[in-house]
């Protein structure tokens, strides 16, 4: 299956972007494709063979997952990748322009779900992030 790839503009610095989506306090806010979702644990060793895990659950307890990967290249305010527990990879950029930051994140589909239901679940845990972050520690925009 050819891979998906989402994308946002956040209204910030790159090192504000960066570690916004690297903090496990602040993944816990963000992580989430709906109001109705929420991220209960994050561990995130952000280093070349570091693990990250998420627990993802429904507010109402009615069900969650674990979203796992390893780290398998890291440079700093530019590019994350990892592949998941599964095998699939990611890699997410960053991509500084001024005071504002490009996010850019291809990932390998799953098989069970249709591709756009991933793409539009990805991408509005993207949209939530530079929500997220524009809210929380403000826009550098003019």
């Amino acid at each position: 299956m050819e891979s998906i790839t989402i994308k946002n503009k956040v209204n910030n610095r790159v090192e504000t972007v960066w570690n916004a989506y690297n903090s496990e306090e602040d993944i816990k806010e963000w992580n989430r494709a709906s109001d109705n979702w929420h991220c209960t644990s994050t561990v995130n060793d952000l280093r070349i063979g570091g693990k990250l895990r998420y627990r993802m659950e429904a507010k109402d307890g009615s069900t969650g997952f674990d979203f796992e990967g390893t780290y398998t290249a890291l440079d700093p305010f530019e590019r994350i990748a990892y592949t998941m527990a599964d095998g699939r990879k990611v890699e997410i950029k960053f991509k500084s322009k001024k005071d504002t930051t490009k996010v850019t994140v291809t990932f390998d589909p799953e098989s069970t779900n249709l591709p756009e239901a991933q793409r539009e679940g990805w991408q509005a845990i993207l949209d939530n992030f530079k929500s997220y972050v524009e809210r929380v520690y403000g826009t550098t925009a003019s």
